[in-house]
């Protein structure tokens, strides 16, 4: 009795590593890299550029990947600037090294340095959800490589996870790895609606966003890994970077919507811009994912912060 158990559980375990590959295998054939790769460090790092002129650089949020930004319509920004999207390390089609750290600081350093390795100079530096919080690292810890932060209803302070993100929770490595191949997979395909809807609320997700927007890609069992890994990783470090962003010296200016049912403007907008005196902060109506669900009015900030010359203290 007790080998039939072991035998059944054996069978499920592979039947789910087995199901959870294949959906892996088919999502890549569907949504494969856009652009080029580069190697940073232990990182390789997925990018594509549009357009010559002044650089901007756009790092996505957690669980994302560059094709989050693909209903802005870059092709005007690009008409004037040099335009750059990357996959953040092990997000999208671009891996983290056996041995690099998920922490924001080593995020913000990888960040920094393809901003040296292509030859960037001083871009300004887009940031949206987890994306705004490692924007800010590089902005404190590498504030020679960037000359302003512009943040999408970034991540500031330490704050109860929304419960969309709770599955992320797990600290130990190896629970993570086993439940990345086998769990992560058929309940993310099962849970995906429930999320999206409260990700985006109260805006609707867009028909085509799994496929326009990337969201296939967060099925994958790597997926799954990285984006705990960065979830557990974020209160290693968030707690010492709200004491320090009274140092910043670069313009920073963050968009947020009203409604947004994942991270309170108050608590990060707001409680921003009391900390940093040279903060803009913009509320508009909408949710978390204004560059996904308000592309004109999102692009249309971001144009205006583009256009606007360099101050003394950001260069």
């Amino acid at each position: 009795m007790t080998l039939s158990i072991i035998a059944v559980c054996v069978i499920a375990i592979v039947g789910l590593v087995v199901f959870s590959l294949h959906v892996a295998r088919r999502v890549e054939q569907a949504l494969p890299p856009q652009g080029r790769f580069i190697d940073i460090g232990a990182d390789r790092i997925h990018y594509v550029e549009y357009g010559n002129g002044p650089p901007i650089v756009f790092v996505h949020g957690l669980g994302g990947q560059m094709r989050n930004f693909a209903y802005l319509h870059m092709q005007d920004l690009a008409r004037s600037h040099r335009v750059v999207l990357i996959d953040r390390p092990g997000s999208g089609h671009s891996t983290r090294g056996a041995r690099s750290s998920a922490s924001m600081s080593a995020q913000a350093r990888t960040v920094a340095m393809f901003i040296d390795a292509m030859g960037l100079n001083k871009p300004v530096l887009v940031g949206h959800s987890l994306g705004g919080a490692i924007a800010l690292a590089v902005g404190l810890n590498h504030p020679q490589s960037v000359s302003r932060l512009a943040l999408i209803a970034p991540l500031t302070h330490m704050a109860v996870p929304s419960r969309a993100f709770s599955v992320l929770l797990i600290r130990s490595s190896l629970v993570r790895r086993i439940v990345s191949v086998t769990l992560a997979t058929p309940l993310g395909i099962k849970g995906s609606r429930a999320v999206l809807a409260t990700v985006f609320g109260p805006d609707a997700v867009p028909r085509d966003f799994a496929i326009k927007g990337g969201g296939l890609l967060g099925l994958r069992p790597r997926s799954f890994y990285a984006a705990s890994s960065d979830m557990i990783a974020i209160k290693d470090e968030l707690p010492a970077m709200e004491n320090q962003y009274a140092t910043l010296r670069l313009p920073v200016d963050v968009l947020y919507g009203r409604e947004d049912r994942i991270l309170d403007w108050r608590h990060h907008g707001e409680a921003l811009k009391r900390k940093l005196d040279h903060t803009t902060l913009r509320l508009v109506d909408g949710g978390h994912m204004l560059p996904v669900t308000a592309p004109a009015l999102t692009m249309e900030w971001l144009q205006a912060i583009a256009a606007e010359p360099l101050t003394t203290s950001s260069l």
